[in-house]
């Protein structure tokens, strides 16, 4: 039986299993296969703090992880397959077997969604990104695209615009499906053009971007235009299928929790970073509400009704 066993390995899952293993804890991380979370595709992240430098995505998480381990974390490189949270004991499953805590703190984060077209994985990290505020002022003065129509799609364009040269959404439908307040900030903003009924079929480059093959969705004529960077903000999707029917989530399937806590409505579980957090979705925010999900857990399994009569 463990104290606490953490389900995900991103910047909010190692920095819960860091707090819950000084307190004494020895948290199980469960931290799946492809360890590590969204910053293992980033090259270089320049807005964390305590690295003037930047860091590398991958470099800042194999720290994150070290220092969990070095208080006592034992990480487990194996996905949750199956739980059951139900119960005074939870059981998390995995490949290795049943693996029983006390407390589970849910840190399985979000992905981005992505376009599925030749070239995009390839030349992420590369020019193709999914985060403006994170990858942003690697564009500076620079042409970039934005694909999408959303709210989530203006807001990269309007934070580009104050960087890049050039910013360009490219929308596949006549009309844009963000609020209105949204579309009229970009509208007014003479450095963001808006391609109607035009959507991304190919990134084309060798070690970077290069152009994009954009595609008029209304008579199937093709281009190829130039572009430094790609942002595809078509939205998110929360890792928590896992979870249906364990702990409440809401329609798009975040996890839900009272305002300002980690707690989920069945006692002993917590969540933290994106698997929850719907709007900032930055390492720094994911990193925090680890932190406060691990203080919410070992507060629980102090309270006096988990101890022995």
């Amino acid at each position: 039986m463990h104290p606490v066993i953490v389900i995900g390995g991103g910047p909010a899952g190692y920095t819960a299993a860091l707090y819950t293993a000084r307190a004494g804890l020895s948290p199980l991380v469960v931290a799946g296969y492809a360890s590590g979370g969204q910053l293992m595709t980033t090259t270089v992240v320049e807005n964390y703090p305590g690295f003037p430098l930047g860091v590398e995505g991958p470099d800042l998480m194999h720290a994150m992880r070290a220092q969990a381990e070095r208080f006592g974390a034992r990480v487990l490189e194996e996905d949750a397959v199956n739980v059951d949270l139900s119960g005074p004991a939870k059981q998390v499953h995995t490949d290795s077997g049943a693996h029983l805590g006390q407390a589970v703190i849910i840190a399985t984060g979000a992905s981005a969604r992505r376009l599925g077209v030749p070239g995009e994985d390839r030349l992420t990290g590369r020019g193709v990104a999914t985060c403006a505020v994170c990858d942003g002022a690697h564009f500076r003065n620079l042409k970039v695209a934005v694909s999408g129509g959303g709210d989530s799609a203006m807001e990269e364009a309007l934070q580009l615009s104050r960087i890049a040269a050039e910013v360009h959404v490219v929308h596949r439908r006549d009309a844009l499906r963000a609020s209105k307040v949204m579309q009229e900030r970009v509208l007014g903003d003479p450095r963001i053009r808006v391609h109607y009924n035009t959507q991304v079929v190919e990134a084309v480059g060798g070690r970077r971007l290069e152009s994009l093959i954009l595609e008029d969705v209304a008579t199937g004529e093709r281009r190829t235009e130039a572009f430094d960077g790609l942002f595809v903000a078509i939205g998110h999707v929360p890792n928590t299928d896992l979870f249906r029917g364990q702990v409440p989530l809401d329609a798009e399937g975040y996890v839900l929790t009272a305002e300002g806590e980690s707690r989920t409505a069945v006692p002993g579980v917590f969540v933290a970073g994106d698997a929850f957090d719907r709007r900032y979705r930055q390492a720094v925010t994911a990193a925090a509400s680890g932190c406060r999900a691990a203080l919410e857990a070992e507060r629980y399994l102090w309270s006096p009704a988990l101890q022995p009569a």
